[in-house]
């Protein structure tokens, strides 16, 4: 009878399973918030400890293997592109990526002045609701950069590459491996000893093979992802139930509104114009991505399959890929440029300030700016309020208020904004590989 139920489990969908299992876990994780709201015992606080480390495993095992997925792929990458293309495609990679974080903000911006968040509301209301959440927020405020968004970033790009691989600090690991591979190729292409050169090859071959053994990782932890994807489920819903939503429903609508403009009229609209594909075919062939982008939260957990899908789904070259998308996983928040401007018009109307066209220009710079080198982790975002917030002149506490009141609905915001960068960083590397001859036809 078990071995029965395991072949049938087997052979259905990934997909499909992930799906029933979020969708279950979230009427579990429903029932027992509605349970322990109604009931004098917590069974919620009770249950959630043996089921949340199901779920923190699962991101755990991603977390596990995305440092050497993003090295091994961008060694590979950068060391097999031949040096005459590489500057082309990584410019247009570049280009790809901000033009899009440029669009997302101007999408968020449009939107927020739309819903105009906070409106004709009670400033004390929104600060009771805040205090909900204020150690959280003030705890958040302590981790937060203090220096300016660009020269944090520039300080970033060149530290130690071993102390970056140890505590996972993605930047400076792209740069290290994009170096290292753009060295053994240009090795290879000037070099006139022919065994030297060869030794480098078989160097590259290595790697790739290291490479090839993650993706086997990754397969192995993608069959256990159903229950850390029910487990995850029943952990958010259980925790937050409607409070995810509940007394900001115009936000967390206006911020889904402008995600799903980005992908489905923004991001279809470029893949359209650029390889004539239709954008919902190639969005079905990324789903598994995209599903595991909104569940986990995490654009760097998702890493490894994102990179698993465009090479076997999308048929890009792995060299394009190994590339395209840990930068991409690293630089392009397309989700948080949405979000970012929708709570700093709720904190212009919560405190009377006034958003000239200059201001709103100077917003859409800063969470373009504030939005590269993010880190794709679950709410990475709440940092950067902090940055936007200071920007417009707000004073620590009035930040703190807001960055508070983005607690109560970051989850479910998290799970979408995740997903819009992931489909994202996926849709420019199919674009770009189709204008270069670097994605095999079927």
């Amino acid at each position: 009878m078990m071995n029965k139920f395991f072949r049938w489990y087997f052979r259905t969908s990934l997909v499909l399973r992930i799906l029933v299992c979020f969708a279950a876990g979230s009427v579990i994780g429903g029932l027992l918030w509605y349970v322990s709201r109604t009931s004098a015992q917590p069974i919620t606080q009770t249950v959630m400890p043996y089921i949340s480390p199901f779920g923190t495993v699962f991101v755990d095992m991603l977390k596990m293997i995305v440092v050497p997925v993003i090295f091994f792929s961008l060694v590979v990458g950068a060391a097999s592109l031949p040096i005459s293309k590489f500057g082309r495609i990584g410019l247009k990679t570049l280009g790809w990526y901000l033009s899009c974080s440029v669009l997302a903000a101007i999408v968020g911006v449009c939107l927020a002045l739309l819903i105009n968040p906070g409106s004709g509301t009670d400033l004390e209301q929104w600060q009771q609701m805040a205090g909900l959440m204020e150690t959280e927020a003030h705890e958040i405020a302590g981790q937060a950069q203090t220096e300016g968004t660009l020269s944090r970033i520039l300080l970033n790009l060149f530290r130690n590459p071993f102390e970056a691989l140890a505590t996972g600090n993605f930047l400076p690991i792209i740069v290290f491996a994009i170096l290292f591979g753009l060295a053994i190729r240009i090795t290879i292409e000037n070099g006139t000893d022919k065994q030297h050169a060869g030794r480098l090859e078989m160097l590259i071959d290595l790697l790739s093979a290291a490479r090839d053994a993650m993706f086997k990782v990754v397969d192995w932890i993608l069959e256990y992802s159903p229950i850390g994807v029910l487990a995850l489920s029943i952990k958010n819903f259980g925790i937050y139930g409607p409070n995810i939503v509940g007394p900001y429903v115009s936000v967390t609508i206006g911020i889904v509104f402008g995600i799903l403009v980005m992908i489905f009229v923004v991001y279809s609209l470029m893949l359209w114009a650029l390889t004539r594909h239709s954008p919902l075919n190639i969005f079905k062939r990324i789903q598994e991505a995209m599903i595991m982008a909104f569940i986990t939260r995490s654009s760097a957990a998702t890493l490894p399959v994102s990179i698993k899908t465009a090479q076997e789904e999308l048929k890009v070259h792995s060299e394009l890929a190994g590339f395209s998308l840990p930068l991409g996983a690293t630089i392009n928040m397309d989700g948080v440029c949405v979000h970012l401007p929708m709570f700093a018009v709720l904190a212009a109307n919560m405190f009377g300030l006034q958003l000239t066209l200059s201001g709103l220009l100077i917003l859409v710079i800063t969470t373009v700016l504030a939005s590269i080198g993010a880190g794709g982790v679950p709410g990475g975002s709440l940092m950067l309020l902090f940055i936007i917030l200071e920007t417009m002149g707000l004073t620590g506490e009035q930040v703190s208020i807001v960055v508070a009141l983005a607690l109560g609905i970051n989850p479910i915001l998290d799970m979408f904004e995740t997903m819009n960068n992931v489909t994202g960083d996926l849709v420019c590397t199919f674009a770009v590989a189709h204008n270069e001859g670097l994605v095999d036809e079927t």
